[in-house]
């Protein structure tokens, strides 16, 4: 299967919540590459890369998000798998 890449961002009570330690988890446990990140704005910024289903599953999970999180906007941008990532990763 073709590998996508997902650049999301996250906007809700979305830091504090775990919300980075649980992206990760999360994107691991699916065989995901990429990284997380909390943005200085309160937002949570995040890069997906691998198969389709995949990388659509957390992006649902993104739309919920952890225990205590309050999701209320994703904003989502499809874009061609570069492969430069071989692990996922807190950005800090």
């Amino acid at each position: 299967m073709a590998k996508v890449r997902l650049h999301v961002v996250i906007e809700g009570r979305v830091q504090g919540v775990f919300f980075r330690a649980n992206t990760r988890e999360e994107a691991i446990s699916l065989g995901l590459n990429g990284w997380v990140r909390n943005c200085l704005d309160g937002r949570v910024e995040a890069v997906f890369e691998g198969e389709k289903d995949k990388v659509e599953k957390i992006l649902k999970w993104c739309e919920k998000g952890p225990l205590g999180a309050i999701v209320r906007n994703v904003e989502e941008n499809w874009e061609q798998a570069t492969g430069e990532f071989d692990s996922f990763s807190i950005k800090y």
